[in-house]
């Protein structure tokens, strides 16, 4: 845990690790299945032998080194018989706290949140992410720099006299905050939504793919649109948002996001650098909630899902559950959740089971929150009628001589441009109905 190195080098095969849960009142490793689950999946996300563990439960967290000192002792007897070159433990440790975990195990040790920009940091391949990775370590370093040098001698003296360990720590401290303002501007230059603000001009509706990582999101929009794209069973396999092209069963067609996969406790350093790709979760018109039905902490990874949405203010949007992997859930326990969650769909990408559903609970969402109105274009408005063809799904169409008369359902945000150019075209509408 040293300043020089805020965040753990990338894991490689031969790195074998110890994990060690701390369980507290209330959190979510508490009501947990198994509570040394979730951080033995991050440590082999980032490329970890995982060859031992142990959790403690305690009233609170021990501040000299989080867990209490027999179960410290206990936990360096495993990392030495099981010749572990690194302990992770699942929670936040000070730095202090970090560096009297080495001295006690005798190993190097590594937190979570630096476990997780460790596995984003190999996750980002775009310049965008590696930029978002990198601020993100920035930030969680600057938070941390005060404790970082409470090591150092300082030399005493007057008030206002400085010591050795001040003069490096102001010194750190402008860098870092030099280069985050760096990193924010490059960012910005960035036009990362641009290709979505593109295809927005061409298809009216937005849904985005929202859930827990490795929940199924990527191998659901690859089912729903048929695009070939990276999948891997491992969590955070993928960092970029992903846009695709989803044609619905009556043609209408969708634009369809998977942003980065959530994870309870996510830091919050991540969350703030990783805004701009989270944002497109903000633009959709309607969420899709993908979930592991078949995992035992379905309800504390939809909390922990439904926490980071209402941190980028995005749980206001209108949002469908889709409980998959539904072929890996026994009878009994779907009878179970159907039940605790009447409104789900339930699907499942490997047989398609559900997926027919899904396809008519988005168009009827889309029909409820359409504009509908009947229009008349004549012969002279040809491009207004590709437009309109084009944009709005047509429920009606007939032609009277050389006018086309059709019924529409139209995206609302698409209203304002289409009576511009019925006006102008010498056309005429009617507003049938607003949802």
């Amino acid at each position: 845990m040293s300043k020089s190195s805020p965040t753990v080098p990338s894991q490689n095969s031969a790195d074998r690790a110890v994990v060690a849960t701390l369980i507290l009142p209330n959190s979510a490793a508490a009501a947990a299945a198994d509570p040394i689950d979730e951080i033995r999946g991050l440590a082999e996300a980032a490329g970890a032998e995982v060859v031992g563990g142990l959790s403690q439960r305690l009233p609170k967290v021990n501040p000299r080194a989080a867990f209490g000192k027999g179960k410290i002792e206990e936990l360096r007897l495993l990392a030495e018989s099981c010749s572990a070159d690194v302990v992770i433990i699942d929670y936040d440790l000070s730095p202090s706290q970090g560096r009297n975990l080495e001295k006690d195990i005798g190993r190097r040790v590594v937190d979570r949140t630096e476990l997780i920009l460790d596995i984003f940091a190999t996750r980002a391949q775009t310049r965008q992410a590696k930029l978002q990775v990198e601020l993100a370590q920035l930030e969680y370093l600057r938070t941390r720099l005060q404790r970082m040098w409470t090591h150092l001698e300082r030399t005493e003296g007057a008030v206002g006299s400085r010591g050795p360990g001040e003069t490096q720590l102001e010194t750190d401290r402008r860098l870092i905050n030099k280069k985050i303002v760096d990193l924010k501007r490059r960012l910005n230059e960035i036009e990362g939504r641009s290709h979505r603000a593109a295809v927005a001009r061409e298809y009216p509706y937005t849904v985005s793919l929202v859930g827990y990582t490795n929940a199924g999101k990527s191998s659901m929009m690859r089912r729903l649109t048929g695009s070939d794209m990276y999948i891997a069973d491992q969590l955070f396999a993928t960092l970029d948002t992903r846009i695709r092209t989803w044609n619905l069963p009556d043609k209408r067609k969708v634009i369809l996001t998977d942003t980065v996969g959530f994870v309870r406790d996510l830091p919050h350093s991540l969350v703030a650098s990783f805004h701009a790709t989270l944002e497109e979760t903000l633009n959709a018109d309607l969420l899709l909630h993908i979930c592991d039905a078949s995992t035992p902490d379905l309800v504390l990874q939809m909390q922990a899902v439904e926490e980071v949405l209402k941190e980028v203010e995005a749980d206001g949007i209108e949002t469908v559950l889709v409980l998959n992997k539904w072929d890996q859930v026994p009878d009994a326990e779907r009878i179970i959740l159907q039940t605790q969650f009447p409104e789900a769909i339930c699907t499942s990408v490997l047989t398609g089971e559900g997926i027919e559903q899904l396809d008519a609970k988005v168009a009827d969402y889309l029909d409820d929150w359409s504009l509908h109105l009947d229009v008349e274009v004549p012969a002279s408005g040809g491009r207004l009628l590709a437009d309109l063809r084009r944009i709005a799904r047509v429920v009606t169409e007939s032609y009277e001589g050389d006018r086309w008369l059709a019924s529409l359902s139209l995206a609302p945000h698409h209203w304002s441009s289409v009576r511009a150019q019925l006006i102008e075209s010498g056309g005429s509408f009617k507003v049938s109905s607003v949802h």
